[in-house]
């Protein structure tokens, strides 16, 4: 049985996994139910949330026996009820011990609160994470990561912000209006009644801005998400607005964003300072009212003075109870929006399905392409069209062709990314569609056009996913992408940090540091998207000695327009309107005069 995902102080029991499966279960059962979803979320906790209860009952009570010990100590001192000093002194007693226990109830009433709520956090971010890392490629490059990411942090933080209000308000309205009815019952019902028949009406007053509230968040959350996205897009284009001297153009483009949002923002503040004016406004006109009427009662001796306070006290608690709940509606509206947009990925269908699926332990390489057509959803133009090809195991092909001809797409399809329209690849014989691409992605290597590195260590960017990699594996691997000369001029060496994305790194040696990643992973398949185009002629020379080497026995497919990456690759296939127009070695290709001729011709112009 697994465990529950559990925060105690200073350590975490993880189990995303479980938690997600739960979440995605509770977003279906309750689609457009944002509450119960916000109930299901924490159904693992509710025995904390019983505890913490209970410690905030015994915190608060302090607070609801003062008005009862304020009025017993009036009413014993204006000589309207028997009692003496010794009975002040009880009174006085038991509201002081009541006092002392606040701080330890307090601490173990946020311990268990913060325990159920901070692990939900948590729990629901890492099945985000594990979410967005089984979507397709079609939905991230469909996405902008800044919409993603405002989901993943804002979104969940506005949730977590709905459970602790949800939980602490709401129960602090309820007990304090069970309170003041208990007790206000039990010494006038004539109070009682005025206070049954004032709340409401005051209540009534709000009710019409929640529907408008409601709305306001929504375009807010949505201009948020929008800007959130803008900022990553324009830090990403730092270098090429600056490359272009487009720094003006560019802060205006974002200006423009940002008074969008500053606009939302402010019109949801309006409608909530309305909210908050009126509200205050109509209840504090009815607690005087009570005053009034209280004071009236005790004129003509239906009730004792001291209970004046009392009564006011409990109704300034009530009229305060249910101004704070109005108060709430704002937080509500925007965690409830949170949590729809939540859901948004937690439901999302596009998802790689290998469930059910061959996984395999070994692979030769050997592909076919039966008559592969493919289109991109968004223009719905034909990429491939019947795009044939055969290549053998341990053999090295170069696509070559103009740029849009579909090179690239093939590539993503090899590994996976994307499935044909209609046709089939095959790989070793067997279809991909019927093979688990998790087990099967075990065996490729892929070096993409743009160098892709984290925040961390060169050691650790060129030992990504794979754990305990001794040192001469690794020397292997650096002298073969013809690191080792770089790495030897660095102070710390591989434990050099890289900065964020390689800032700190050329691109030709953040390429190389790309390549030598590939390499470590001793694949059976290569994949080379322009993987050389960012290294100086003599790097090149290098990593092409030991690509040949690596090469031996493992099937490479090259996209490169330089000369000497393609010249020998076993075959070459060029790719012209959606299929293979030419196939063959570079010699019989050249030889041919055909398109590759030309395209070759002119690149030596």
């Amino acid at each position: 049985m697994k465990k529950k995902t559990d925060i105690s102080e200073g350590s975490f029991n993880e189990d995303f996994s479980q938690l997600e499966e739960n979440y995605i279960d509770c977003y279906k059962k309750n689609q457009g139910r944002p509450l119960k979803v916000v109930l299901g979320l924490y159904r693992s906790s509710y025995y904390k949330f019983a505890l913490a209860a209970l410690f905030f009952v015994l915190k608060h009570s302090c607070v609801w026996v003062l008005p009862i010990v304020t009025a017993n100590v009036i009413n014993i001192a204006s000589g309207q009820s028997d009692g003496s000093i010794y009975t002040i002194l009880i009174n006085v007693a038991v509201i002081l011990a009541l006092i002392s226990i606040n701080y330890p109830m307090n601490y173990l009433f946020t311990k268990c609160r913060s325990q159920a709520t901070r692990s939900a956090e948590a729990g629901l971010r890492g099945a985000l994470v594990r979410k967005l890392q089984q979507l397709s490629i079609a939905y991230h490059t469909q996405m902008q990561s800044g919409r993603l990411q405002s989901k993943v942090m804002r979104d969940v933080e506005a949730i977590e912000t709905l459970s602790q209000q949800l939980f602490v308000n709401m129960m602090t309205i309820a007990l304090n209006v069970i309170v003041a009815v208990v007790v206000t019952g039990s010494k006038s019902i004539i109070v009682l009644a005025f206070f049954v028949l004032c709340t409401p009406a005051a209540a009534a007053t709000m009710v019409n801005f929640r529907r408008k509230i409601r709305s306001t968040n929504a375009d807010f959350r949505k201009e948020m998400e929008e800007t959130s996205a803008k900022v990553m897009e324009m830090v990403e284009m730092i270098p090429v607005t600056r490359a272009h001297a487009l720094e003006k153009e560019e802060i205006g483009r974002m200006e423009g964003q940002l008074l969008h949002v500053a606009k939302s923002g402010y019109r949801l503040d309006i409608v909530q300072a309305n909210f908050g004016a009126v509200g205050w406004c109509v209840f504090q006109a009815f607690q005087v009212i009570c005053l009034g009427f209280t004071g009236y009662l005790a004129f003509r001796g239906k009730i004792m003075v001291g209970d004046i306070t009392l009564y006011q006290t409990y109704f300034g608690n009530i009229i305060n109870q249910i101004t704070q709940f109005l108060n709430l509606i704002p937080i509500i509206s925007k965690g409830f929006e949170s949590v729809t947009s939540v859901g948004e990925v937690l439901l999302t269908d596009d998802v790689e399905d290998n469930d059910g699926k061959e996984k395999i332990s070994t692979v030769n390489g050997e592909f076919d392409f039966e008559n592969v057509c493919f289109s991109y959803s968004d223009d719905g133009k034909e990429v491939l069209k019947g795009f044939n090809l055969h290549v053998n195991a341990g053999e090295t092909i170069a696509l070559v062709g103009e740029s849009g001809a579909g090179k690239t797409t093939v590539l993503n399809l090899v590994i996976g990314f994307m499935k044909p329209d209609s046709g089939d690849i095959k790989l070793d014989g067997r279809s991909l569609k019927d093979i688990n691409l998790r087990s099967y992605r075990k065996h490729i290597a892929v070096v993409p056009q743009n160098s892709i590195l984290f925040s961390g260590t060169i050691r650790e960017n060129i030992t990504y996913g794979l754990k305990n990699v001794s040192d001469d594996k690794l020397n292997e691997v650096l002298k073969a992408a013809n690191l080792t000369e770089f790495i030897d001029s660095l102070p710390d060496g591989v434990d050099t940090q890289v900065g964020e994305h390689g800032g700190g790194l050329s691109g030709g040696q953040r390429q190389r540091i790309s390549i030598a990643r590939a390499l470590m992973r001793d694949p059976k398949i290569i994949v080379l998207d322009e993987a050389t185009s960012a290294l100086d002629s003599i790097s090149e020379r290098e990593i092409q000695k030991a690509l040949e080497n690596l090469k031996s026995e493992r099937t490479t497919f090259i996209v490169a327009h330089r000369l000497s990456t393609i010249r020998n690759a076993d075959k070459i296939a060029v790719v012209a309107d959606g299929k293979v127009s030419e196939y063959g070695t570079y010699d019989e290709l050249m030889a041919a005069k055909g398109g590759f001729y030309e395209l070759r011709r002119l690149q030596v112009e």
